[in-house]
């Protein structure tokens, strides 16, 4: 294969072009130093009902579009692992939970009706393009009647025996509903953002109650139910390392259950600590930071840097947030925020800057692929992966309002434009 870059400018997008080679002995600003033990898994996004609503209001035609561009296998984003709500995020239409009547320990009352007329039907448009997707779940707020106090928003699991028994079976409930729709959930999340007492749905858990009910709740539960989706540590919203990765990870009965470990927002801060002291767990970046709506190439350039940040500290997958939003983003709780595609009020679909800053990446790093060091001028704005089929890709931006020159050991060499994102393919 030829070596060839891509590059993207607010004003040039995804433009293709052969790499130079240098016509004399230069020396290199961009080295690949070896291989690491970071195996990539995958990108992806997140389904929530917003995105499913904005679909829906575009035309079939233009919906494929924009399910082809994202999961497309042969072209588009290539996105194969992503995110599932239980229940309301705080990008649903509306609060909800899959079992609000009080005091149904046995969760006979469980139901995804809800999920069937709006969330599925987006999922399966995906599966449509690719049908090996996978998936992991988590909610924002158990039901109502297991917290204190009851509501969506705000407090705490009641910490029960009852409670938590019915809470691992309503997990249990969700992964065999959606396996009877075609959608495989391999991981669950037990709780998003533990630490965040928001005003949309949420709930506070500690590092301890997370482990403790996934080892002596969620785990049995499965096990009886004769599951094996994994269990993970996230998502979490917070740089406490102590807290959460070493509390729960340094316990060897609790690593035991423990598959990997999921970071978003100021988690971020504890990704590198984490990967460090337990090389073999799996880290998830889970949720990418969203934004304010305006889509600028301002913010998508901050996007590009981190997935640098995540992938260069040991981060094995990465998930987009809101893939498809109405034109300005809002949710139902009043904040705006960014989007990989924008649909507005005539049914037209967008791609927005932050489409570009992940294609960079996903398009061309492979599941499976190898992390490889790197040192030199742009190792601090790139990184680098090996995939199974041979092909080195190098993801790097120039953050400079000049243009900048990289030089491979090879002698290849790339123009890098000013502000740019930047793939090379070896």
């Amino acid at each position: 294969m030829n070596a060839f870059q891509i590059s993207t400018t607010s004003e040039s997008r995804w433009q293709t072009r052969p790499m130079g080679k240098a016509t004399r002995k230069a020396a290199p600003t961009l080295l690949m130093t070896g291989g690491t033990d970071q195996i990539w898994q995958g990108f992806g996004g997140c389904f929530n009902e917003l995105g499913a609503i904005a679909l829906v209001n575009t035309s079939t035609k233009i919906a494929k579009q924009v399910m082809t561009a994202l999961f497309d296998p042969k072209d588009g984003c290539r996105f194969t692992h992503c995110r599932l709500p239980i229940g309301a995020s705080d990008y649903a239409a509306e609060w909800y939970s899959l079992n609000e009547t009080a005091g149904d320990f046995a969760m006979r009352n469980f139901s995804v009706a809800r999920d069937q007329s709006c969330l599925i039907p987006y999922v399966k448009s995906a599966l449509a393009v690719n049908p090996n997707l996978t998936f992991f779940a988590s909610p924002w707020s158990p039901p109502t009647w297991m917290k204190f106090p009851r509501a969506y928003n705000y407090g705490t699991l009641i910490w029960e025996k009852k409670y938590l028994e019915a809470y691992a079976l309503y997990f249990v409930k969700f992964v065999q509903a959606y396996q009877k729709e075609g959608i495989n959930v391999t991981q669950i999340h037990p709780q998003n953002e533990p630490v965040a007492d928001q005003k949309f749905p949420s709930c506070l858990w500690t590092g301890e109650q997370l482990g403790t009910f996934i080892r002596d709740y969620l785990a049995p539960a499965f096990t009886k139910a004769k599951l094996d989706t994994e269990f993970w540590l996230g998502t979490l919203n917070t740089d406490d390392y102590a807290a959460f990765p070493l509390t729960v990870l340094g316990d060897e009965t609790l690593r035991r259950h423990v598959a990997g470990v999921a970071f978003q927002w100021a988690g971020k801060g504890a990704i590198q600590r984490t990967h460090r002291a337990f090389p073999a767990v799996s880290l998830m970046q889970s949720e990418n930071e969203c934004g304010d709506g305006a889509n600028t190439w301002a913010y998508a350039r901050y996007v590009f840097d981190l997935l640098v940040h995540y992938l260069s500290n040991g981060a094995n997958s990465y998930v987009y947030w809101n893939m498809v939003l109405p034109e300005g983003g809002r949710s139902t709780w009043g904040w705006r925020q960014n989007s990989m595609f924008t649909v507005d009020a005539d049914g037209n679909a967008t791609a927005q800057p932050e489409f570009y800053a992940m294609k960079h990446f996903s398009r061309y790093i492979a599941p499976g692929a190898v992390r490889l060091e790197l040192s030199g001028t742009w190792a601090g704005n790139a990184v680098a992966f090996r995939n199974p089929d041979d092909t080195t890709v190098i993801a790097v931006s120039n953050p400079l309002d000049k243009p900048g020159a990289l030089t491979l050991e090879n002698g290849a060499t790339a123009r890098l434009d000013p502000l740019s994102f930047n793939t090379l393919v070896v």
